[in-house]
C-alpha cells in the first residue's frame, strides 16, 4: 500500500507544471491579440510551412495507398496543391503576408469541395451519406467565400482564432493543473493517515 501511494505521490509532485504550461500558452494568446500585425507576419510564415508539410505528407499517402483506395488521386492532386502554395509562400515571404487571406480562402475552398466529392464518393461506394463531412465542408465553403470577399476580415479571422485556440488550451491546462492538485491533496490525506496507522501500530 506504501509503495503505490509513493509511486503516486511522485507522480503528482510537480502538479503546477502543467499550469505553468497554461499560463505561458494564455499569455501568448493575449499577446497575439495585443499585436495583431506582428502576430499575422509570423503566422504567415507558420501557415506557408503548414502547407508545405501537409502537402509532401499528403503525396506520400496518395501514392502508398493508390492500390488500396479508389479515390487516391484526390489526396494526389491536394498534396501537390498545398505543397505548391507552401514553397511559393516560403519564396516571397512579404507577398506571402499580403496574399495569406486569399490562399486560406481558396484552399479552404479547395478542400472543402475535396471533402464533398470524398462524400459522395463514399455514398456511391455504399458507405453511406457522410452527414458530418458535408456539413462541415458546407461551413467551409461559407467561410471561404467570407474570407475571399472580405480580406481584412480573413487577416483578422486568421489571428482570432490562432490566438482563442492558445488561450483555451492554457485554460484547459490550468484546470488540469487544479485537478492534480485534488487528487494531491487526496494522495497527501491518505498517506498521512497510513503513517499515522503505522505509528500506533509500532507503539503497541
Amino acid at each position: 500500500m506504501g509503495e503505490i501511494l509513493d509511486a503516486a505521490y511522485s507522480r503528482l509532485k510537480h502538479w503546477y507544471t502543467p499550469l505553468i504550461i497554461g499560463i505561458l500558452f494564455i499569455a501568448f494568446g493575449v499577446f497575439l491579440f495585443s499585436q495583431p500585425v506582428g502576430a499575422y507576419l509570423g503566422l504567415a510564415i507558420f501557415f506557408a510551412w503548414t502547407f508545405l508539410l501537409s502537402g509532401i505528407f499528403e503525396i506520400f499517402f496518395s501514392f502508398s495507398n493508390r492500390e488500396s483506395i479508389n479515390g487516391w488521386g484526390w489526396y494526389l492532386v491536394s498534396g501537390i496543391f498545398s505543397t505548391v502554395i507552401g514553397i511559393y509562400l516560403l519564396i516571397y515571404p512579404g507577398i506571402s503576408a499580403a496574399v495569406l487571406p486569399y490562399v486560406v480562402g481558396f484552399t479552404l475552398m479547395f478542400r472543402s469541395v475535396f471533402a464533398l466529392g470524398l462524400a459522395f464518393q463514399h455514398s456511391s461506394m455504399g458507405l453511406g451519406t457522410s452527414w458530418g463531412l458535408i456539413l462541415t465542408a458546407v461551413l467551409g465553403l461559407i467561410l471561404s467565400f467570407m474570407i475571399i470577399s472580405d480580406p481584412l476580415f480573413g487577416a483578422y479571422s486568421i489571428v482570432v482564432m490562432t490566438a482563442v485556440t492558445f488561450i483555451m488550451v492554457g485554460i484547459n491546462a490550468a484546470i488540469l493543473a487544479f485537478d492534480l492538485k485534488k487528487l494531491k491533496n487526496r494522495v497527501d490525506g491518505v498517506r498521512d493517515s497510513v503513517k499515522n496507522f503505522r505509528e500506533g501500530s509500532d507503539n503497541l
